[in-house]
């Protein structure tokens, strides 16, 4: 069982005060069991990014601080700054590292909301993973018109109302709080000192505004260059150098060019080799040839998910309780996303197939991504039965730690519900998208497309399961009752997208079920 480790990434209305930054800094050491990673502080967005890992209560606990100190010595009425913020200590993210799942990230940034709110009476905003509205999971939303439009209608407009907190402002202002993946904070500056290329080129680059799907952008002037500003909030489907290849085209067009790119704080080593790979052009290239990686899986130090998933089945025949059914259908459901993709892949570029073009690469840009998410749910699941096995494992000696034990066990088994239940739902949604493969996918794989939907309805039928089971140990059943209530809603959908698919088969291959 690995150590749970979490990463931490505040964000703080301040950079030009050194003395303040440190204080701020001082509140995040002065809990023993994290380690601060990186600081990056940029003079003319006026803000400081703290990277920081620690253990899930270790994590909190010095965000807790590092907010109150904050909220002590900012005041947004007299702060300026280039960067949009709402708050001393505008957003709080939590990213799973090791030992941890994303629903574990959510309660933490639910914990760490009600306290800030309640013992700090700032207002607080749950945001990506944690959002508790559709409108609120981006951050943009939240932060509409900054700290200023928000003084005038917190307590006035229904869609301000946060999440925790008094529905008014100080001068410390709101704080958004959330969890998510990993994402590269990535600043291109540009050959000039007008900022509206900036902002035009933010405007072409960003997905919002019809650009390149995975990323947020806006255009800022910072030491005296236009700068495009960014977010690339999955480097796997939209990496840094189609980003930076896209800027440099839409600069040309004004006439100008990149002058130089930095990260704020830390970049996963996959983004910059992928980037590396891409200029190189190293097409036959493998991560095993990066010397130091295979030196690592040599000596057993390390390793990712991605190396770990393709010994996945000796895990499973293994006499140990993790993995198992949970992430057994989790990497079902992953399987039937991989041949939807497939199936896409094989019809992307065929004449047959150009009026379908847009639908297909759709279907194909959907499925990578669940592919993604359900590996990732693969170790989850593990990771929430193993967080249940040692609640379990807690002293029983004292009526204190046997209470203790008892609400260590509650909590973990709620995690170890929702864990299935978010598989349940990526996989019909795979479903779906195997639907589209058999409808409008490349005649010669129909069949895997077919296969794909089987491997889906596989993985939801397991995930429910384990939903089910655990709920057998859960004392208050009624904290999961929209849970239960969404997956019964669910239930119907399989057989639903069985009749679909096997009337499609009979009329565009003659193949009868």
């Amino acid at each position: 069982m690995s150590v749970p480790l979490v990463e931490c990434i505040p964000n703080y209305s301040e950079a030009r005060r050194l003395e303040v930054v440190e204080q701020i800094m001082a509140a995040i050491q002065s809990v023993g069991d994290v380690h601060i990673l990186d600081r990056h502080s940029d003079m003319d967005h006026n803000r400081s990014v703290i990277t920081y890992v620690g253990s899930p209560e270790g994590v909190v606990e010095a965000a807790f601080r590092s907010i109150k100190k904050a909220a002590e010595l900012i005041n947004l009425d007299e702060h300026t700054g280039a960067h949009p913020r709402i708050g001393a200590t505008d957003v709080v993210p939590f990213v799973p590292i090791s030992g941890i799942t994303m629903a574990d990230c959510i309660e933490l940034a639910r914990t760490l909301g009600k306290r800030v709110g309640s013992e700090l009476g700032i207002p607080v905003y749950l945001y990506e993973e944690a959002a508790t509205t559709p409108e609120r999971q981006n951050l943009e939303n939240i932060r509409k018109g900054q700290y200023e439009l928000l003084k005038e209608e917190i307590g006035v407009k229904p869609e301000r109302q946060p999440d925790f907190g008094p529905a008014r402002v100080t001068p410390a202002g709101a704080t958004v709080i959330g969890a998510r993946a990993p994402l590269v904070a990535y600043n291109i500056y540009l050959t000039t000192n007008d900022i509206s290329v900036a902002q035009k080129i933010a405007k072409a680059v960003r997905n919002s505004s019809g650009g390149l799907r995975y990323v947020k952008a806006m255009g800022v002037m910072v030491e005296g260059r236009a700068q495009v500003s960014m977010n690339l909030t999955n480097y796997r489907h939209t990496p840094i150098a189609r980003v930076v290849e896209f800027v440099r085209r839409e600069a040309a067009r004004y006439g100008e060019a990149i002058h130089h790119c930095e990260l704020v704080g830390l970049v996963p080593q996959e983004a910059m080799v992928d980037a590396a790979v891409w200029y190189t052009q190293l097409d036959e290239f493998e991560p095993a040839q990066i010397l130091e990686s295979r030196l690592y899986e040599v000596m057993g130090e390390v390793g990712t998910k991605e190396e770990l998933l393709p010994d996945f089945l000796e895990q499973l025949a293994s006499a140990n309780a993790t993995p198992g059914g949970g992430s057994a259908a989790a990497y079902t459901a992953a399987e039937g996303a991989a041949l939807v993709s497939m199936v896409g892949r094989l019809t992307l570029g065929k004449k047959k197939y150009l009026n379908v073009e847009t639908e297909i690469s759709e279907m194909v840009m959907k499925a990578d991504e669940l592919g993604e998410r359900l590996k990732l749910a693969v170790q989850e699941d593990a990771a929430a039965f193993d967080r249940y096995m040692a609640a379990a494992r807690m002293p029983k000696d004292t009526i204190e730690q046997q209470q203790a034990r008892e609400d260590a066990l509650e909590k973990a088994t709620v995690i170890a519900i929702k864990a299935p239940a978010v598989t349940a739902r990526l996989a019909v949604q795979v479903m779906n998208l195997a639907l589209t493969a058999v409808k409008y996918g490349n005649i010669n794989a129909i069949s895997d497309g077919a296969s794909a939907a089987e491997c889906a309805i596989a993985g939801f039928h397991s995930a429910v399961l384990n939903v089910r089971i655990n709920l057998k140990n859960l004392k208050n059943p009624e904290s999961v009752a929209n849970i239960l209530d969404e997956i019964d809603a669910l239930k119907v959908i399989p057989g639903q997208i069985s009749e679909q698919i096997a009337d499609i088969l009979a009329e565009r291959a003659g193949i009868e079920l």
